[in-house]
């Protein structure tokens, strides 16, 4: 294929490049004027990371004509061919852009009137003889479109930039504004269905693969091409495989086009062509078992590309937590545990303090709180863990949250809030117990006298996580059950076994040993391979299991929403690009999904609406994931008490931040 001129030093550096269409020519958009789109244009736009990857745009204007929407097409085709096929495609549509798009603009977007073919042109001018009246929209994605210099385009609900000239004419009654959000139903904003696309005499048909999300990777076939359809959310995706046949590819964006109006989806419906090894985020959230083709088993290497193109995995190292916030950050420790703990068990809605001599033995039926406290510097530091176990009762969970609020409150508000279901225990809270495993029972409870008899065959799982900790789970006595990377505990009449897999490690082993000790019995160590009969007739007979090894998590890009009622409703709205610090509004609350556990940040600002609300939106947000994800942490920071946990996902965090003016930030900002 015969490149343009124009795509000579294209990707070579990192950063933006943007052409917008002339005259079916492609013509270079001067830096300083990057972010301003005439909306009867249409545009290339190129986003190069140091990685490096690629992201290509095609932005088409609401008054762009099809011969330059189909131009920028060609274009933005040629651009993927010159860099290898490597890049992920977008279709943008005026008022309608991803996230990935916004992010490259923080200040904002400005649409301006006319086009090429209006004779307006990209030049930077001096000229001050003009007027101009500019409708500001977006708390987040900030929108500045140009409209027509009259009352008639004002509203007492927005923002408005006015470069008045002489005069404007008398003041007429202005109407309400509308609100940001959409008024449409989006509970089925996270539903997608999976198409095959096909090359079938010379036409490109689809067929379905399944109906709805979460999907499993397996299900990509590297021969084809697939459409993920998440339309209820104005979005479609396709996946190009890397053995697929030349014309699939080379069509793929058609194809998805297509799909839109055979579908009758709106015109601005969101567009993601991209190739296997380049899948967005957004596109893996669809997949509950989604493995990037890179992930290693050693420290460091892994890396996601996407919205954040590179979120480099940092080994753990216990001395350094205090130093190096990112390794906090990635590995949920605010310390190494070794602060104090103090645990109380929901009682009769009540907390009743647990015997120390027990601390680390948490039973299904019951509810714990735990507080740890710790110094950060000079200042003392507190965490409220609200352990809840699968077979407590309703007036149990109900006081959990109650006490946790209460205690919370007799400390001045200042502790974070982590509420955990049983399971889903993060590692922190896992190196509380001095080196010994946290062990939880599958049900039952600590009460004196209140507990439940117990099987005569136990399976227990041990898993080391990546900060070291240990926990031992008491899962079904089956052989299903066993893992080549684990260590597991077995206590039947017959004996007291422990099983170690091939890709255990030694500490895996040392706390089942403690497990076993607490079990009971004369443990028999074995060897995964080397079981005896009496081993396999506990657990029911011998049955398949997971014996491939398992590869290191990757890090997923983290993100952030802000959940506001400032348009009359609460809502949550994406931060756009790479997120900073200053993207925390003091006066909302805001979510931050790390993947392993989600952030409530209270702003202190924030009114008792969005305080109230956005507990809900954390937990309906993890349960309405694509992926199938459930139970995981919902962990409840106030400002000005974030512990590195959270403050390690923002580049140089500034812990004085607010004492300045918010206002004062904004306009040096902008």
């Amino acid at each position: 294929m015969v490149f343009h001129k124009e795509f000579q030093n294209a990707g070579k550096e990192p950063g933006l490049q943007i052409w917008r269409i002339e005259k079916m020519d492609l013509k270079p958009v001067p830096k300083q004027l990057q972010g301003n789109f005439f909306t009867g244009d249409a545009y290339v736009v190129l986003y190069t990371t140091s990685a490096p990857s690629y992201n290509v745009h095609m932005w088409l204007g609401n008054e762009c004509s099809q011969d330059e929407g189909g131009a920028a097409a060609i274009f933005s085709m040629q651009l993927d061919d010159h860099l290898g096929g490597a890049p992920v495609q977008y279709r943008e549509v005026q008022n309608n852009e991803s996230v990935t798009f916004l992010g490259y603009f923080k200040t904002g977007i400005k649409y301006k009137q006319g086009g090429v073919a209006s004779g307006f042109q990209h030049v930077v001018t001096n000229e001050m003889d003009v007027k101009r009246l500019l409708h500001i929209k977006g708390r987040r994605a900030i929108r500045a479109t140009e409209v027509n210099m009259s009352w008639a385009s004002f509203n007492r609900g927005d923002c408005f930039i006015i470069d008045l000239g002489k005069a404007l004419g008398p003041k007429p009654s202005i109407p309400a504004g509308s609100p940001d959000d959409e008024t449409t139903d989006r509970s089925n904003q996270k539903k997608g269905t999976l198409y095959m696309v096909s090359d079938a005499a010379g036409s490109m048909k689809t067929s379905l693969v399944a109906q709805s999300s979460p999907f499993k990777q397996e299900m990509l076939t590297p021969t084809e091409c697939y459409i993920l359809d998440n339309g209820v959310d104005s979005k479609i995706f396709l996946w190009k495989g890397p053995n697929a046949n030349t014309e699939e590819r080379k069509a793929a964006m058609k194809v998805a086009e297509q799909f839109i109006k055979d579908k009758n989806y709106p015109k601005n419906t969101q567009i993601q062509v991209m190739p296997a090894g380049g899948e967005t985020t957004l596109f893996k959230q669809f997949f509950s078992n989604w493995k990037d083709k890179d992930q290693t088993t050693g420290p460091g290497q892994a890396y996601s590309i996407g919205r954040i193109a590179k979120v480099s995995q940092v080994p753990f190292d216990a001395s350094s937590l205090h130093s190096n916030k990112t390794m906090a950050a990635q590995h949920g420790m605010v310390d190494d545990g070794s602060g104090k703990v103090q645990i109380w068990r929901v009682e009769g809605g009540d907390k009743v303090p647990v015997d120390p001599s027990s601390y680390g033995q948490f039973y299904g039926g019951d509810c714990y709180l735990i507080l740890y406290t710790y110094r950060q510097g000079s200042r003392e530091q507190h965490i409220i863990y609200t352990w809840q176990g699968l077979k407590c009762t309703q007036d149990e969970l109900a006081a959990s949250a109650f006490l946790t609020v209460k205690l919370d409150d007799s400390m001045g508000g200042s502790p974070v809030q982590v509420r955990v279901t049983q399971g889903q225990e993060p590692a922190h809270l896992m190196s509380l117990f001095k080196g010994k495993p946290m062990i939880i029972h599958k049900g039952g409870t600590s009460r004196k006298g209140g507990q439940s008899q117990t099987g005569s065959t136990r399976l227990f799982h041990i898993r080391q996580s990546s900060t070291r900790a240990t926990r031992a789970v008491e899962v079904e006595p089956t052989a299903s059950q066993l893992n080549t990377n684990d260590v597991f505990v077995l206590k039947s009449p017959g004996g007291l076994f422990l099983w170690k897999g091939v890709a255990a490690s030694e500490e895996e082993m040392a706390a089942a040993k403690y497990a076993g000790s607490f079990l009971g019995g004369s443990p028999t160590e074995i060897s995964e391979g080397k079981e005896p009969a009496g081993f396999w007739s506990a657990l029911g007979g011998k049955k398949d299991y997971q014996t491939s090894k398992s590869l290191q998590k990757t890090v997923k890009p983290p993100r952030l929403f802000g959940c506001s009622n400032k348009t009359g409703r609460l809502i949550a709205e994406e931060v756009p690009g790479d997120f900073t610090q200053s993207d925390l509004a003091t006066d909302d609350v805001m979510l931050l999904d790390t993947w392993d556990q989600v952030f409530v940040w209270i702003g202190n600002d924030a009114n008792e609406v969005e305080r109230n609300g956005a507990d809900k939106i954390a937990k309906d947000y993890v349960d309405s994931d694509p992926s199938g994800r459930r139970g995981t942490p919902v962990i409840t920071i106030k400002q000005g008490f974030e512990p590195p946990t959270f403050t390690g996902w923002f580049q140089a965090w500034d812990a004085k931040m607010w004492d300045t003016d918010p206002l004062d930030r904004i306009r040096a900002r902008f």
